[in-house]
Protein backbone atom coordinates (compact mmCIF):
# COMPACT_ATOMS: atom_id res chain seq x y z
CA UNK A 1 0.00 0.00 0.00
CA UNK A 2 1.31 3.43 -0.92
CA UNK A 3 1.16 6.03 1.83
CA UNK A 4 0.39 9.48 0.47
CA UNK A 5 1.25 12.58 2.41
CA UNK A 6 -1.62 15.13 2.49
CA UNK A 7 0.87 17.93 1.80
CA UNK A 8 1.84 16.25 -1.50
CA UNK A 9 -1.66 16.64 -2.90
CA UNK A 10 -1.96 19.75 -5.05
CA UNK A 11 -4.55 22.42 -4.39
CA UNK A 12 -6.62 24.02 -7.18
CA UNK A 13 -4.88 26.77 -9.12
CA UNK A 14 -1.51 25.81 -7.66
CA UNK A 15 1.63 25.88 -9.80
CA UNK A 16 1.53 23.00 -12.28
CA UNK A 17 -2.20 22.39 -11.95
CA UNK A 18 -2.76 22.17 -15.73
CA UNK A 19 -0.03 19.55 -16.04
CA UNK A 20 -1.61 17.59 -13.17
CA UNK A 21 -5.05 17.85 -14.82
CA UNK A 22 -3.72 16.51 -18.14
CA UNK A 23 -1.98 13.69 -16.27
CA UNK A 24 -5.17 12.76 -14.43
CA UNK A 25 -7.25 12.84 -17.63
CA UNK A 26 -4.67 10.66 -19.39
CA UNK A 27 -4.76 8.14 -16.54
CA UNK A 28 -8.56 8.08 -16.67
CA UNK A 29 -8.54 7.51 -20.43
CA UNK A 30 -6.31 4.47 -19.81
CA UNK A 31 -8.77 3.20 -17.15
CA UNK A 32 -6.32 3.86 -14.33
CA UNK A 33 -6.83 5.71 -11.08
CA UNK A 34 -6.67 9.44 -11.84
CA UNK A 35 -5.17 10.10 -8.40
CA UNK A 36 -2.27 7.63 -8.31
CA UNK A 37 -2.23 5.91 -11.74
CA UNK A 38 -2.69 2.35 -10.51
CA UNK A 39 -4.77 -0.32 -12.21
CA UNK A 40 -7.53 -2.42 -10.74
CA UNK A 41 -10.47 -0.02 -10.70
CA UNK A 42 -12.54 -1.82 -13.34
CA UNK A 43 -13.96 -5.23 -12.36
CA UNK A 44 -15.72 -5.66 -15.68
CA UNK A 45 -17.09 -3.18 -18.21
CA UNK A 46 -20.15 -2.31 -16.11
CA UNK A 47 -18.79 -2.73 -12.54
CA UNK A 48 -16.05 -0.84 -10.81
CA UNK A 49 -14.40 -1.26 -7.43
CA UNK A 50 -15.60 1.14 -4.75
CA UNK A 51 -12.04 2.32 -4.03
CA UNK A 52 -8.68 2.37 -5.70
CA UNK A 53 -6.69 -0.64 -4.44
CA UNK A 54 -3.52 1.49 -4.09
CA UNK A 55 -4.42 4.96 -2.81
CA UNK A 56 -7.91 4.16 -1.50
CA UNK A 57 -9.78 7.05 -3.10
CA UNK A 58 -13.48 6.39 -3.57
CA UNK A 59 -14.59 6.21 -7.20
CA UNK A 60 -17.86 7.93 -6.30
CA UNK A 61 -16.84 10.75 -4.02
CA UNK A 62 -19.10 12.32 -1.44
CA UNK A 63 -21.79 14.68 -2.62
CA UNK A 64 -25.45 14.49 -3.51
CA UNK A 65 -24.90 15.26 -7.17
CA UNK A 66 -21.81 13.19 -7.87
CA UNK A 67 -23.63 10.32 -9.60
CA UNK A 68 -25.86 12.62 -11.65
CA UNK A 69 -22.81 14.60 -12.80
CA UNK A 70 -21.09 11.40 -13.88
CA UNK A 71 -24.15 10.21 -15.79
CA UNK A 72 -24.64 13.61 -17.42
CA UNK A 73 -21.00 13.68 -18.52
CA UNK A 74 -21.41 10.18 -19.98
CA UNK A 75 -24.46 11.16 -22.03
CA UNK A 76 -23.00 14.46 -23.24
CA UNK A 77 -19.75 12.76 -24.28
CA UNK A 78 -21.61 9.98 -26.09
CA UNK A 79 -23.88 12.36 -27.97
CA UNK A 80 -21.02 14.69 -28.90
CA UNK A 81 -19.09 11.77 -30.38
CA UNK A 82 -22.25 10.73 -32.23
CA UNK A 83 -22.79 14.26 -33.59
CA UNK A 84 -19.20 14.50 -34.86
CA UNK A 85 -19.48 11.07 -36.50
CA UNK A 86 -22.80 11.99 -38.11
CA UNK A 87 -21.52 15.28 -39.53
CA UNK A 88 -18.35 13.54 -40.72
CA UNK A 89 -20.38 10.86 -42.49
CA UNK A 90 -22.66 13.46 -44.10
CA UNK A 91 -19.67 15.46 -45.36
CA UNK A 92 -18.00 12.38 -46.80
CA UNK A 93 -21.10 10.80 -48.34
CA UNK A 94 -22.82 13.95 -49.63
CA UNK A 95 -24.84 14.01 -51.96
CA UNK A 96 -25.31 10.22 -51.98
CA UNK A 97 -26.22 9.76 -48.31
CA UNK A 98 -27.69 6.36 -47.48
CA UNK A 99 -30.63 7.64 -45.43
CA UNK A 100 -32.09 4.15 -44.87
CA UNK A 101 -28.89 2.93 -43.23
CA UNK A 102 -28.63 6.15 -41.24
CA UNK A 103 -32.16 5.67 -39.84
CA UNK A 104 -31.08 2.35 -38.34
CA UNK A 105 -27.47 3.03 -37.33
CA UNK A 106 -28.01 6.47 -35.79
CA UNK A 107 -30.48 5.45 -33.04
CA UNK A 108 -28.49 2.29 -32.31
CA UNK A 109 -25.29 4.29 -32.00
CA UNK A 110 -26.96 6.80 -29.68
CA UNK A 111 -28.29 3.98 -27.48
CA UNK A 112 -25.07 1.94 -27.33
CA UNK A 113 -22.50 4.74 -26.92
CA UNK A 114 -23.24 5.54 -23.23
CA UNK A 115 -22.70 1.88 -22.32
CA UNK A 116 -19.45 1.68 -24.28
CA UNK A 117 -18.15 4.89 -22.68
CA UNK A 118 -19.26 4.07 -19.11
CA UNK A 119 -15.90 3.28 -17.45
CA UNK A 120 -14.09 6.07 -19.31
CA UNK A 121 -16.64 8.74 -18.44
CA UNK A 122 -16.78 7.66 -14.80
CA UNK A 123 -13.00 7.99 -14.41
CA UNK A 124 -12.75 11.21 -16.44
CA UNK A 125 -15.43 12.70 -14.19
CA UNK A 126 -13.41 11.61 -11.15
CA UNK A 127 -10.29 13.24 -12.64
CA UNK A 128 -12.14 16.51 -13.22
CA UNK A 129 -13.55 16.38 -9.70
CA UNK A 130 -10.10 15.72 -8.22
CA UNK A 131 -8.73 18.70 -10.14
CA UNK A 132 -11.38 21.00 -8.66
CA UNK A 133 -11.66 19.35 -5.23
CA UNK A 134 -8.34 17.66 -4.44
CA UNK A 135 -8.41 14.59 -2.25
CA UNK A 136 -8.01 15.09 1.49
CA UNK A 137 -6.09 12.66 3.67
CA UNK A 138 -9.41 11.41 5.10
CA UNK A 139 -10.50 10.25 1.62
CA UNK A 140 -7.40 8.17 1.02
CA UNK A 141 -7.50 4.80 2.66
CA UNK A 142 -6.10 1.90 0.67
CA UNK A 143 -6.94 -1.72 1.49
CA UNK A 144 -6.74 -1.34 5.26
CA UNK A 145 -9.42 1.34 5.57
CA UNK A 146 -11.60 -0.25 2.88
CA UNK A 147 -11.80 -3.41 5.02
CA UNK A 148 -12.67 -1.46 8.14
CA UNK A 149 -15.72 0.15 6.49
Amino acid sequence: MVQLNPEDIERPFAKGTMRRMVTMLGRAALLRCPNCGSRGLVKNWFRMNDRCPTCGIRIEREGNDYLSGSVLFNLVLAEMIFAVALVGYLLIAWPRVNWGMLEIVAPLGMAVAPFVLFPFSKLVWLAADLALRPAHASELGGKASAKSL
